[in-house]
């Protein structure tokens, strides 16, 4: 009777292990919940549609390992603080916040899950909880800029700004040093918009600049329609976030296209697997987070061939866009021949170089 007890004791211990076995095969294989937040609807056609196209890259690449969530056109300031902590709140482990006014909202929400990793775009605040990433767009705005020298013809250019960041000041600026090496009487003219996403104002932006002479458009906003006031109004332009070409075919030049793929595939394969630490990162070409789409069919051979070697020269080091000599809108040298801007420096970019009109607001 013992040796039966025993036995049954010991079957049952045997099933209790087996259950606590299954019970925990299914904990660990319960997916990551990831949470993105975005600043415009995810048919913006520029910014925020690249950061959701890394999304369901993200889904597509890790499967069931992952559940994901995002919330679009969040306004930057009390509204992504809620949003950010709903996510966190109802059980999302990795948070992206992709808009560089999330910063703030971000660092606040972090302190109060301390067991949640926050990931932020564009931003320089960090904690042991929260990474911060970027793109060095300004080297796609460099390569553009020698284009837009040899292809100009009044020597005015619009550039249609968002908002007066350090990130859309150093993409003016890459664009026009870059410009104006190749043609010293080229000016760029910039209209701020002050948002990120509104396709009225920045068709306004656009069409405003090319009744001032301008006959090529950039822009760091959104939406495709400066792309589209470009080709309605004859003019070159050039894409923002995305490839923009199927909105004005004549018109568009190229664009500087965000690559998130990869980053947000690691960076989740690092919190499943227990590696992710709070770190940042600012790749460039090189890294493949940003790429130039097809060149249009109309630019010379051999100012593409020069864009081309410029893009080859920036990968391997050998070209960096601030290298001096840099001049101010007074034309006084501030970086000396020879001499790089310093990542610092340029992450706290607040004026303008020489061939900028007007003055960065305040």
């Amino acid at each position: 009777m013992q040796s039966n007890s025993l036995a049954g004791r010991a079957a049952r211990l045997l099933g209790l292990g087996a259950g606590i076995a299954l019970l925990a095969s299914a904990a660990l294989a319960e997916p990551l919940k990831v949470g993105f937040v975005y600043v415009g609807p995810v048919g913006d056609h520029g910014w925020t549609y690249q950061h959701d196209q890394g999304r369901l890259a993200l889904e597509a690449a890790l499967g069931d390992q992952v559940e994901t969530t995002y919330v679009e056109s969040v306004p930057e300031g009390a509204d992504a603080d809620r949003v950010i902590r709903q996510l966190a709140a109802s059980g999302h482990e990795l948070i992206f916040t992709t808009s560089f006014g999330y910063m703030n909202p971000t660092v606040r929400v972090a302190r109060s899950f301390p067991n949640v990793r926050f990931e932020h775009a564009t931003g320089y605040q960090r904690a042991p909880n929260v990474s911060t990433y970027a793109a060095r767009f300004y080297e796609g705005r460099y390569v553009v800029g020698l284009v837009a020298g040899r292809m100009t013809k009044s020597n005015v250019i619009g550039y249609i700004g968002s908002h007066p960041i350090p990130e859309v000041i150093r993409g003016i600026n890459s664009f026009t040093l870059a410009l104006r090496s190749v043609n010293p009487e080229a000016e760029v003219r910039v209209v701020w918009v002050n948002s990120w996403y509104d396709p009225g104002r920045e068709a306004d932006a656009a069409k405003a600049l090319i009744d001032q002479g301008a006959d090529i458009i950039l822009q760091h906003t959104d939406s495709p329609a400066p792309v589209q006031a470009a080709q309605e109004r004859g003019v070159w332009a050039v894409g923002q976030a995305s490839d923009m070409a199927r909105f004005g075919p004549d018109a568009h030049l190229t664009a500087i296209v965000d690559i998130w793929d990869a980053y947000y595939i690691d960076h989740t394969k690092a919190a499943i697997d227990g590696s992710w630490t709070s770190q940042d990162t600012w790749g460039g070409l090189a890294d493949d987070m940003l790429r130039l789409s097809d060149w249009n069919a109309a630019i010379p051979a051999d100012v593409v061939a020069e864009a081309e070697a410029a893009k080859a020269a920036i990968m391997s080091g050998e070209l960096h866009p601030f290298r001096g000599p840099v001049r101010n809108q007074a034309g006084e040298v501030v970086v000396p021949a020879g001499d790089i801007v310093p990542d610092g420096d340029l992450l706290s970019m607040d004026w303008y170089v020489e061939g900028v009109q007007g003055s960065v607001p305040k």
